[in-house]
This record gives structure tokens, C-alpha cells and sequence, in this order.
């Protein structure tokens, strides 16, 4: 399973604009350059993030965007569901009681999956935006051995 680059690229400016932010309003055109985010794409983005209440814009000369609230107030998951992309790892319908084969039943790995989803959920809604730019986070990753037999499970989670 892999995130969307909308998503993605909505987390990564939003961290962007915590990091940088500080009080002031920052330009798209600087998130874009920083962060290698095509700015007309990025204007979409923070378009959905100012609907859905994370950002606020600035008019006019010094001109910009600033976070809407604290980054410790700001969940990791509240940016990617702002900007539409679901968390989920099934093929079927979130909330459809008919499953994702031809004869619209569940395949058998669909609770496998559908918890998969929920524990990514759970861990983005653990996560804030000022865990991520302060690196408070937490995780194995870095942990896994370059080669061996821990290698392939590392590769995989990519």
C-alpha cells in the first residue's frame, strides 16, 4: 500500500510551513522550490487545506500562508484527509457492505486489510505536525539492517 503524492506533498509543505512559518506568512513559491512540489499542484493542495480549516492565506505584498492553529493541535491525519485521500488499504468501497470480487462478496483478506487501514489511521492521528518537525518520531526504521535477513521486510515497507 502506498500514499498518494497528494497526500504526501500535503504533509511534506504543511511540515514545510511549520518549520519555516514561525509566525509569518510563507509562500507557496518557497514550499514549492524547498520541498521540489510543482506550485500550481501545490496551490490546489493548500486550496482543500484552507477549506478544510488547517491553513489561512495572506493578501498582498509579504503575502502567504500561515498554519490555522498550533502544529502540536495539528494531526498528521487531519492533513491528508483535508486534501481527500483516504486511509484505507482495501479494494471495496469504505462503508459498502457488498465486497471487492465479481460476485460483490469480501475476498479473504479483506479484515486483514481493512485493520491494516485503521492502524495507519490511528498512528497519522497519533502523529502532529510539530512531532514531525521537532523528529519526535518514533519508529524501527531506522533500526532495520542495511543487508540480511532483515533487509527484505525493510524493503517491502517502502
Amino acid at each position: 500500500m502506498r500514499l498518494s503524492t497528494k497526500g504526501r506533498y500535503a504533509v511534506m509543505a504543511m511540515v514545510d510551513l511549520a518549520a519555516t512559518g514561525q509566525n509569518r506568512p510563507i509562500a507557496l513559491a518557497d514550499i514549492a522550490e524547498r520541498q521540489e512540489i510543482s506550485l500550481s499542484y501545490l496551490e490546489q493542495l493548500f486550496a482543500k487545506l484552507r477549506r478544510g480549516g488547517l491553513v489561512r492565506s495572506v493578501r498582498g505584498p509579504g503575502g502567504g500562508y500561515l498554519l490555522a492553529r498550533k502544529s502540536g493541535e495539528t494531526r498528521i491525519s487531519d492533513i491528508i484527509l483535508a486534501v481527500d485521500e483516504p486511509i484505507r488499504a482495501t479494494r471495496c468501497a469504505p462503508g459498502s457492505p457488498a465486497g471487492c470480487t465479481a460476485n460483490k462478496s469480501r475476498c479473504a483478506t479483506h479484515d486483514l486489510w481493512e485493520e491494516l487501514g485503521n492502524q495507519i489511521h490511528l498512528y497519522l492521528s497519533s502523529v502532529t505536525l510539530e512531532d514531525v518537525v521537532a523528529n519526535r518520531i518514533l519508529g524501527s526504521s531506522r533500526l532495520l539492517p542495511a543487508s540480511g535477513a532483515g533487509a527484505g521486510l525493510g524493503a517491502a515497507a517502502e
